[in-house]
């Protein structure tokens, strides 16, 4: 095979398939990115054989071919090439010959016949998704996925279309994000997945604000279509927890806090709690909160805000990173803190469909 192409072009191509490809495997052929030149197109696959992407970018194509090619070392010398225009000649050894410019480089590949195939999805149930809706919902729950591997159903995004809603859930059994969407489809297509965080975290690189994507579900396997570029993976196969039962009913108190001075506020306390007293106590009186970090080996810190509050005094404590990262997650310019007492857990909403349950932390006065 032969073609030509921009190295702006051969290098984005590249770049949106190389996440996948994993450093620590043990088929040769997985390390590569397969490449097929073909009616005027050159397209990029790669997979772990948990989850697969392809896209493809405009190239002249001189001589029509496939093969794969060592994909990290490809994308470090595509990256360097000196020149914008690239000549790639592939033999029948599939041994590429790559020149731009004054440079010359050959890498040796491996024959596409070994190259797993793609997933089926010809008989899958289709959902059309609105791209920036899908990318706001992963982003405001999938820091809460849990990355303990021995509870291997939590280690991605609870997905459920009933009701004409699609509902986003994460967990790792210490806090949970949850985020519900309005979304026609048909009532045979109402069905509950776990959509793993590798696929999560390729889905959140691809995603943009506008367009639809097309997601397809077979009985194991989830595919999202995102203009020419098709990302598919393997679900998480178990019965996600009952998350319902772990948000709080009624609060008794709703503390109204604008969200980046909470977020600037903890961020500065934290600095002070300790790896041993990894928690911030956030004390409440009217109309005003003090947010407080100490820990007998460092130091303490404290420092206090304005808030909306009218309930009795109280005080509860946070680990602080878990308090962090829905804020930075949301853009609202207020949120609410919901609280019954100080050992239940919070639950911070916005206006909206979002809500992020937080378990306290014992903290000894």
């Amino acid at each position: 095979m032969k073609f030509r192409i921009s190295k702006e072009a051969f290098l984005e191509g590249l770049q949106k398939v190389q996440h996948v490809v994993s450093s620590r495997t043990t088929l040769p052929i997985l390390s590569n990115v397969l490449l097929v030149a073909r009616d005027g197109r050159l397209q990029f696959t790669t997979t772990d054989l948990d989850v697969g992407i392809t896209g493809s970018v405009e190239a002249q194509i001189d001589k029509e071919g496939a093969t794969t090619l060592p994909a990290k070392r490809l994308v470090s010398i595509v990256r360097e090439l000196p020149a914008s225009e690239v000549e790639v000649s592939v033999d029948s050894k599939n041994h590429a010959s790559i020149r731009s410019g004054p440079s010359f480089f050959k890498i040796i590949g491996l024959g596409e016949s070994e190259f797993p195939p793609l997933p089926d999805f010809s008989a899958a149930k289709e959902f059309r998704i609105p791209q920036n809706v899908l990318r706001d919902g992963l982003k405001k729950t999938s820091y809460a996925i849990s990355t303990d591997e021995t509870r291997y159903v939590l280690n991605g995004i609870f997905t459920s279309f009933r009701d004409g809603k699609m509902t986003l859930v994460a967990t790792d059994g210490r806090r949970l994000a949850m985020v519900d969407s309005d979304l026609e489809f048909p009532a045979s297509h109402e069905t509950d997945v776990i959509i793993p965080s590798k696929a999560v975290q390729e889905l959140q690189r691809l995603l943009g604000d506008n367009g639809d994507m097309i997601l397809k579900l077979n009985d194991n396997q989830i595919s999202f279509a995102i203009g020419d570029t098709l990302l598919c993976s393997k679900l998480i196969d178990g019965n996600y927890p009952n998350y319902r039962q772990v948000i709080p009913g009624d609060s008794n108190e709703r503390v109204v806090i604008s969200r980046e001075a909470l977020l600037e506020t903890v961020r500065r306390v934290s600095l002070l709690s300790s790896d041993k007293a990894n928690s911030v106590k956030l004390v409440f009186s009217e109309n005003r909160i003090e947010v407080t970090a100490n820990s007998p080996d460092v130091g303490e810190a404290q420092e206090s805000m304005d808030v909306i509050y009218q309930g009795p005094p109280m005080q509860i404590a946070f680990n602080p990173e878990f308090l962090q990262a829905p804020l930075r997650a949301l853009d609202s310019e207020h949120v609410y803190l919901d609280l019954i007492d100080e050992m239940s857990p919070g639950v911070l909403r916005i206006e909206g469909t979002f809500l992020y349950v937080l378990m306290p932390m014992r903290v000894t006065n």
